[in-house]
This record gives structure tokens, sequence and C-alpha cells, in this order.
């Protein structure tokens, strides 16, 4: 017997709940200078509870091959990655209607 999920009662192969939290999000991606001028790529909005922020931010790295952490609800990446962020979180999954590009 399989297991199933608690939220949409499905058996886990077959869970929608991923997908559906994935499409209501709404993201941010900005773009921060930090100490000594080093750039910051800051993705924020992607809430913890559904998605798993610590595999995302994983995923983003190793795509980008930089450093980065997972800091309160936001993922930091080094570097100026905001154009090529959003292309990947789409290709994730995500709504691009829901994901915004903010440049200071």
């Amino acid at each position: 017997m399989t297991e199933v999920c608690p939220k949409c009662g499905l058996p886990r192969d077959l869970c929608v709940c991923q997908t559906i939290a994935k499409e209501s999000q709404r993201i941010t991606i900005n773009v921060d200078k930090r100490k000594f001028g080093k750039l910051i790529t800051v993705v924020s909005g992607i809430n913890k509870k559904e998605i798993n922020l610590k595999d995302l931010a994983k995923k983003l790295k190793s795509k980008f091959a930089c450093g980065g952490t997972v800091k309160e609800e936001n993922i930091e990446l080094q570097g100026d990655h905001s154009e090529k962020t959003r292309e990947e979180l789409i290709k994730l999954g995500f709504s691009p209607e829901s994901i915004e590009v903010r440049r200071r």
C-alpha cells in the first residue's frame, strides 16, 4: 500500500500539492550590493512551509556554480544571477507571471 498525502488525499506519487504551491507563490528577485561592493541575488516570497527552501537553494547554487545560503525566508546567491534565476525557477515549475525581477 502506498502512502497517502494528508493535504490532497492522493497517493504520494500522484500528489499535486507541490505543483499547486509553486503556482501560488509571489516571488521577488532583487540584486543587492553588500560589503566591499559584492553583489547578492536575493530570492524572496517563497513560502517555506510549502516549498523546501534548502533543496531549492541547493539546486540554484549548483546550476549557477556559486555560493549562497537560506536566511529567514530568503535565498541568497553570491553574484548577479537575476535573469538566470528567473529562467531556472520557470523550468522548476514556478509560474512566470508570479516572478518579478527588481533592479536597484
